[in-house]
């Protein structure tokens, strides 16, 4: 049984800088981590390795300097390890993006699950998940919280807007998670021994994807403006009075902006 994760290597938040003529987040002497909603669902793989054999493969899309990141993954106990790069890759939107690890997918081969975290804080989209199942057109179940294997079948309790939902499903399927499992250090012993571990190096030659699908040619997604909101003004508080009184005040204020009549 194989579970593939995907993970992404993002700038830090406090860090991210805007490529104006470009419409892309400049990420070249950027300090990067790993994607944190990316972590959990490795964490939930590795201990599904743990407590039932699973094999851990970890892809990801980036340049060179990704493999920073798989390196890290290796030594959180991962078995193989995957960076998708190439120059005709940059400025992939999550369309493209999606397409060209979708192919990578199929590369690898056989699998039995795919794990993704929800969303990358970079961008915050929630679509490379969803969209990678789409291209391989299996079925997907998204905001995973917490599964428990069942002979053939997971067993998944995910997130929904009014609570949680228990949900079975069977090989293959690709899952997206929330909030979950806390993410383990790698131990020493696992950074030394990632470094031992070879990183398969998968590019478009050995995809043969067409220039249009791919790249900032392949992405309809295209940033027109970026900017700062405006300050918010500052907000009034209401604190004397009984709480009949402080809720009248508050139903005459809104009254006055025209918000309620």
């Amino acid at each position: 049984m194989k579970i593939i994760v995907t993970v992404k290597q993002v700038p830090k938040t406090n860090e991210v800088k805007w490529d104006r003529s470009r419409g892309t987040l400049q990420r070249e002497g950027v300090e990067s981590i790993i994607n944190p909603e990316d972590k959990f669902a490795l964490e939930t793989a590795i201990k599904l390795k743990e407590q039932h054999g699973f094999e851990v493969d970890v892809i990801t899309m980036g340049p060179p300097q990704a493999e920073q990141a798989l390196r890290e993954v290796l030594a959180m106990g991962a078995d193989k390890a995957y960076l998708v790069t190439d120059r005709a890759f940059a400025g992939a939107d999550t369309l493209a993006t999606s397409y060209i690890l979708s192919a990578a997918i199929k590369k690898i081969g056989s699998y039995n699950y795919i794990f993704c975290g929800r969303q990358a804080i970079d961008g915050d989209t929630a679509q490379v998940g969803p969209q990678i199942a789409g291209f391989l057109d299996i079925p997907q179940v998204t905001y995973v919280s917490n599964l428990e294997v069942e002979k053939d079948s997971l067993k998944i309790k995910k997130e929904t807007d009014f609570g949680y939902q228990t949900i079975s499903a069977k090989s293959p399927v690709l899952l997206t998670f929330v909030h979950s499992e806390e993410p383990r250090y790698p131990s020493l012993r696992g950074i030394f021994e990632a470094f031992d571990k070879n990183i398969e190096i998968i590019t478009n030659a050995d995809l043969s994807l067409e220039p249009s699908k791919i790249g900032l040619e392949g992405s309809p997604t295209k940033v027109k403006k970026v900017f700062k909101p405006a300050p918010k003004g500052k907000g009034e508080m209401v604190e004397e009075g009984s709480a009949r009184e402080m809720v009248k005040k508050i139903v005459d204020f809104v009254k006055d902006k025209n918000v309620l009549r």
